[in-house]
C-alpha cells in the first residue's frame, strides 16, 4: 500500500467519456478471415456477431503517448495506476439489440468501481468498467469490463497453484496461436501491448513464457466454437473470467458443453490441462 493511494484512485469512480464509429465492413471481414470461418461476406445491414463490436471504437493516441509496454499511457481515462501490468481479467456483457453493419453507433464507457487487494502475489488493483452502446436512443450492449493491474512479479515468486480444466466436453476445437493470429488480432483491434508481438520484450523484460494470446481472442475463440456447433443460436449474454495466460508456444482447445436451463458452459483448456478461461453464454432472444 505505500505506493497505492486507494482513496485517490477512488476519485476517478463515475469519470466518462463517449466514441462514435460508423460500423464499417471490413474489421468484420477481416476477424472472419482471422479466426477461418467460412461466412459469406459480410456488408450493410448485416448484425455483428457477439463480441465483434471489440473491433469498434478503437482509443486513438499519438505514438509518442504509449507507456514502455505499448499500451496508452495512463492518466487521461484510465486511472494511473502504480502498477506497470494491465490486463483484462473479465466481462459481463448483455446483448439487447443488434449492432449492423452500416450503422453509426455511440459508446459511453464509465469507471463504476475500484478495489484494491493485496496478497502473496504483491498488491493488485482491481478497476471495472461499464460500457454501454447505443443506437440513438436503443441500448444495444451493456458491458461490465474488469481490468486488473498488478505488479511485475519476482524472479523467485512462486507462481499460483493452476486449476484443471473439465475432461468432457459436447464440443471443441484445437487452436494453434501462431505470431500470425496474434499479430492480426493486435492489428484488427489497434492493440499496440507488446506482450502480443514482440518476443524479446515479452520473454526478456516481462518474464513470460512466450507471446501472451490476447484476453478478448480467447473469449471471442469461445463463443466462435459455440457458433460454429449451434449455427442458429442467438446469444444474449455472455460472462467470462480469464484464470491462466495462455502463450503461442503450444497449441489450446476450447471446449463446451450445453446445459438443459439454455445456457452453455465454455472454457479454454491448454496443453498442459490448466483450465485458461471460463464463461457461460445465456441462449435466447435479445432481452
Amino acid at each position: 500500500m505505500s505506493e497505492i493511494n486507494i482513496d485517490h484512485l477512488r476519485d476517478w469512480q463515475g469519470r466518462s467519456e463517449e466514441q462514435s464509429d460508423l460500423i464499417a465492413a471490413f474489421p468484420a471481414n477481416a476477424l472472419a478471415a482471422t479466426l477461418d470461418r467460412d461466412d459469406a461476406e459480410y456488408s450493410i445491414g448485416d448484425a455483428l456477431p457477439p463480441l465483434w463490436h471489440w473491433l469498434h471504437f478503437l482509443p486513438l493516441h499519438k505514438l509518442q503517448d504509449s507507456g514502455y509496454d505499448g499500451h496508452a499511457a495512463l492518466g487521461t481515462f484510465l486511472p494511473r495506476v502504480p502498477l506497470p501490468r494491465r490486463m483484462w481479467a473479465g466481462s459481463r456483457l448483455t446483448f439487447l439489440a443488434p449492432m449492423k453493419i452500416g450503422q453509426a453507433l455511440r459508446k459511453r464507457s464509465e469507471i463504476k468501481t475500484m478495489t484494491h487487494k493485496s496478497g502473496r502475489s504483491g498488491d493488485l488493483v482491481f478497476v471495472t468498467v461499464l460500457h454501454e452502446v447505443f443506437d440513438g436512443d436503443l441500448l444495444c450492449l451493456s458491458e461490465e469490463h474488469d481490468i486488473v493491474y498488478r505488479a511485475a512479479p519476482a524472479k523467485d515468486a512462486v507462481l499460483p497453484a493452476l486449476h484443471l480444466a473439465p475432461e468432457y466436453s459436447d464440443f471443441s476445437r484445437k487452436i494453434d496461436p501462431d505470431p500470425v493470429l496474434l499479430f492480426r488480432y493486435s492489428a484488427l483491434t489497434f492493440n499496440g501491448h507488446r506482450i502480443h508481438y514482440d518476443q524479446p520484450f515479452c520473454v526478456g523484460t516481462e518474464g513470460y513464457d512466450g507471446l501472451v494470446v490476447h484476453g478478448p481472442l480467447l473469449a471471442t475463440f469461445m463463443l466462435d466454437v459455440l457458433r460454429r456447433k449451434m449455427p442458429d443460436a442467438q446469444i444474449n449474454a455472455f460472462e467470462f473470467r480469464a484464470l491462466a495466460p495462455v502463450f503461442d508456444t503450444n497449441p489450446f482447445s476450447v471446449h463446451g458443453v450445453a446445459n438443459p436451463d439454455g445456457t452453455v458452459k465454455l472454457w479454454i483448456k491448454r496443453h498442459d490441462g490448466a483450465l485458461a478461461m471460463e464463461g457461460t453464454a445465456t441462449l435466447g432472444p435479445y432481452t
